[in-house]
């Protein structure tokens, strides 16, 4: 693996201005929230401080051109982010893709106070956050469909706030180093809408992820799991994308 280049670097090379377009002025505000915050409040590691940029902006940008093929010609542009954390890639796509309305899922309170105050300060319009693990989100989405899937989702309470933010499927689910696709595939999947999409950020480990997983992927709905290279900018090193399709 190529050495990342530098936040400095990054600044001097002009390619904020052709990954983000207009973008740019709401991620850079959230870059600079990440910068002077992030490491204290513990959403990204000490090493990271200085390579921001590439390791997590410019990466989760990667996602949006599988975002926006997935859901073109769609009614509904609806993206759903598992995990949030620090707000990669929910943040970043959601404010790249204006046009989307994006749900943030995330358990734990102090992420999603995060996340709150950055949605404020990057101005965004099209985004909720949800507090709640994704069996919480599934249970509300099965609870407003009047029905139980049988795995057990159902059991989980759903608060009234959860219940009210999940009732309908998402055209994508999207997520980024949440956990391996064996598991993955359950938090996932059933939130997605038929012929939708999950499209997770995956590492070089994302092929033997899904031939471990074949059998609980089909077993949520998943079909044509497949791994696809990621450019996250020109000249520097690309990500992958695990997508699974809906049936």
């Amino acid at each position: 693996m190529s050495e990342m280049m530098s936040d400095e670097q990054i600044e001097q090379s002009g390619i904020l201005e052709t990954i983000f377009g207009d973008a740019l002025p709401k991620v850079r505000a959230f870059y600079e929230k990440l910068k002077s915050e992030g490491e204290p409040r513990g959403l990204i590691g000490p090493r990271d401080v200085d390579i921001l940029w590439e390791r997590h902006l410019l990466n989760s940008a990667a996602v949006v051109p599988f975002i926006r093929q997935a859901t073109s010609g769609k009614q509904f542009r609806s993206v759903a982010d598992i995990g949030s954390g620090g707000g990669f890639p929910g943040l970043v796509a959601a404010a790249m893709l204006p046009d989307h309305t994006f749900t943030l899922i995330e358990p734990m309170e102090r992420r999603c106070e995060w996340l709150s105050e950055c949605v404020e300060t990057m101005g965004l319009e099209n985004v909720q956050i949800v507090r709640a693990r994704s069996e919480e989100a599934i249970a509300a989405l099965e609870q407003a469909r009047g029905k139980s899937s049988g795995r057990g989702h159902a059991k989980n309470t759903v608060t009234p706030d959860v219940a009210q933010a999940i009732r309908h499927p998402f055209t994508v689910v999207t997520c980024r180093a949440v956990a391996p696709m064996t598991k993955l595939a359950g938090w996932t999947l059933p939130l997605v809408a038929p012929h939708g999409e999950l499209i997770a950020l995956k590492g070089r480990s994302a092929g033997a992820e899904i031939e471990k997983a074949r059998k609980v992927i089909a077993q949520y709905g998943g079909r044509h799991a497949r791994v696809k290279e990621a450019e996250v900018a020109p000249g520097l090193e690309p990500t992958h994308v695990l997508i699974v399709d809906k049936q």
